[in-house]
């Protein structure tokens, strides 16, 4: 038999909208009577009908996702740390995956679902300004990752050129001179572009040549892309000290790459990696990496939709999440006479 609201209060001795209060978490409630109407809710085993409690409001309860690679673990990870935000406040989240492809990020920024979702947070590869432009939709949208729309949306992505800077100027730190970068996108991409005017930027100001020769272009970003990038410029004669990849699995593909040619990392050549998934965390060699505040990026998204939801959003904003470079042995080596482990 299904417990009602009715049936907590009778058990709590208090009012219905006492244990409203309490189930929908509002902030003037005394300890004492959360406490009490809390023990009630445990003992019945009451469990509020979601479902019903947005439907009230005119909504569904469900946030769509759309990101370009649910196979990426950086992507994974965010979509969990989206979830997580959502669960939070009673939404459950409807994962949608583009491919990166135009055609299918239009379908999803038109309002393919807009009947059953709440609102839309959006990873966009290869949309257009205009194409957002003319959005006809009043489904609440956030948009994810570095492309610039200036467009009437929240916006939410991390500082990409100073991430960049950081990576190589931890490598410089080290006495490395010649820094290769791999995963400069053939064609549009404006993170790559981002990343790769970083790593020119910091280069240019310690001194050092930006040598265009050492950037190797991908058609993709996956291991193999990382290994045939690597390839590329060992087969080309160079001989980087360092390397600093667009992103993880990228680096990991390299590092493969290198003990195959037998080249030592981080003695031979020291590798970066951008997004700190937690493959890197756990190779016989662990990856210094670009580490993107994920958890921050899901909660952001998520308060951002809501914000729109409640009317208690200002002006569309550009909301910069945090980012740290977390150094590990693929730069720093094995400390002589330590335990394995990660940092």
């Amino acid at each position: 038999m299904r417990v009602s609201l009715k049936d907590v209060a009778a058990h709590a001795g208090v009012s219905i909208k006492t244990v409203s209060n309490v189930v929908n978490n509002y902030q003037h409630v005394t300890p004492a009577m959360r406490e009490r109407v809390q023990r009630s809710i445990d003992a019945l085993g009451y469990r509020p009908n979601l479902a019903a409690r947005h439907l009230r409001k005119g909504r569904t309860g469900i946030i769509a996702l759309a990101l370009p690679e649910l196979g990426n673990p950086y992507f994974a990870e965010l979509a969990a740390s989206v979830i997580d935000a959502a669960s939070r406040h009673d939404y459950i989240v409807l994962l949608d995956h583009t491919g990166g492809s135009r055609e299918q990020e239009l379908l999803v920024s038109q309002g393919f679902r807009a009947r059953v979702i709440d609102g839309l947070i959006l990873s966009p590869i290869e949309l257009e300004a205009e194409d957002l432009r003319d959005r006809s939709e009043d489904v609440p949208l956030v948009l994810l990752g570095e492309r610039d729309y200036d467009l009437p949306y929240d916006h939410i992505a991390i500082d990409n050129v100073a991430a960049a800077r950081a990576a190589v100027r931890h490598l410089i730190a080290l006495g490395r001179r010649e820094v290769a970068f791999i995963g400069a996108r053939r064609g549009r991409s404006e993170p790559a572009q981002l990343r790769v005017r970083g790593w020119r930027e910091e280069l240019t100001a310690a001194g050092l040549a930006a040598d265009e020769g050492l950037v190797a272009a991908t058609d993709g970003w996956g291991h193999a892309d990382g290994a045939l990038a690597m390839n590329h410029i060992l087969d080309s004669g160079r001989r980087p000290d360092a390397v600093f990849a667009y992103n993880d699995p990228m680096a990991i593909g390299a590092m493969r790459v290198l003990h195959e040619r037998g080249l030592r990392v981080p003695e031979d050549i020291a590798v970066v990696g951008f997004d700190d998934v937690i493959e890197g965390r756990f190779g016989a060699v662990t990856l210094t990496s670009v580490s993107p505040d994920k958890a921050a990026i899901g909660r952001l998204a998520v308060e951002s939709v809501l914000a729109r939801l409640n009317d208690r959003a200002p002006e569309p904003r550009r909301i910069r999440a945090d980012h740290q470079l977390v150094e590990r042995e693929s730069t720093l080596g094995r400390p002589a006479g330590s335990e394995r482990g990660t940092r």
